[in-house]
């Protein structure tokens, strides 16, 4: 049966509440859709393994059930104070009948992130998809008022922790391997109010489009995906209590997306059958208008 996109989830105006981040999923109202009930895969990618970093809630949790229900094998890399999120995650990807690989770490430290990879390689034998999904926000509504440890630590976080995972992952994939960013909207369109992240999200675009001539020659292949507004931890708990209560409410769709609505993008781009997509950036933002 069809079904209208727009009415598929609620709509703003949504309670108004902040956590401290990176945020916890149960306490969401309304919880977010990561795909648990309705994702049904159709084992598109059989024997792979794949690392998520960020793969405890939000986005990428939700991939994280879609690579498993995929078939694939499954690291998720998550900070330690995610633990809880983390074990949920684990008990729906080995339900899936794949293997699970819980790898508590911060990847903005260059030794972690190389640990992170030999981790996956132990277990998996082997790397054939890396989404760099891990991020860190706060809201910038003033050059003045955005502190040196906030902008550093976006940056640490989004773009020194994208480098570090990914230059140690290409040392250890074949060919035919698969890199995928999390960039954002705000990669083509800043917001003000969101500058520092960006401008972090900017350089991820850039980096994308770079790695994936770089890496061209090994036949790995580098994409991002663009969320537009998506209803996850990272939002009540980068953003100001009042934009949380409308967020989403200015695309077209009139509402912000749920994880398990972005995550088919990161199936095809990590399949076999996206073999000559390399260097895209595929924007999932409910009708905005992203150029």
């Amino acid at each position: 049966m069809t079904k209208n996109p727009t009415t598929l989830y609620k709509q703003p105006p949504f309670e108004v509440q902040q956590q401290g981040f990176p945020g916890k999923t149960r306490p969401m109202v309304p919880k977010p859709d990561h795909g648990e009930e309705s994702y049904k895969g159709s084992k598109r990618l059989q024997g792979k393994a794949a690392l998520i970093t960020g793969g405890d809630s939000g986005i990428g949790r939700a991939v994280a059930i879609a690579y498993a229900r995929e078939g694939a094998d499954v690291a998720i890399a998550y900070l330690e104070s995610e633990e809880v999120d983390a074990r949920e995650v684990e008990a729906l990807i080995t339900e899936a009948g794949v293997r699970a690989l819980l790898i508590p770490t911060d990847i903005s430290k260059a030794a972690e992130a190389r640990s992170t990879i030999a981790r996956v390689v132990e277990k998996f034998a082997k790397l054939d998809i890396l989404v760099n999904n891990a991020a860190f926000q706060v809201p910038t509504p003033s050059l003045e008022d955005t502190s040196d440890e906030d902008w550093e630590r976006m940056f640490a976080t989004n773009v020194h922790g994208t480098f570090y995972v990914t230059k140690a992952a290409v040392g250890v994939m074949s060919p035919g391997g698969s890199i995928i960013n999390t960039a954002s909207v705000n990669t083509k369109h800043p917001t003000a109010g969101l500058f520092g992240y960006s401008a972090t999200k900017g350089a991820l675009g850039n980096m994308t489009v770079a790695f994936a001539q770089l890496l061209a020659d090994r036949g790995i292949r580098v994409n991002a995906v663009l969320p537009g507004p998506i209803w996850t931890p990272f939002i009540v708990a980068g953003m100001e209590p009042d934009a949380i209560k409308s967020f989403g409410s200015k695309t077209p769709y009139g509402r912000p997306g749920q994880p398990v609505e972005v995550a088919p993008p990161y199936v095809m781009l990590a399949s076999d059958e996206a073999s000559y997509m390399s260097g895209a950036l595929v924007t999932v933002a409910g009708g905005m208008p992203i150029f």
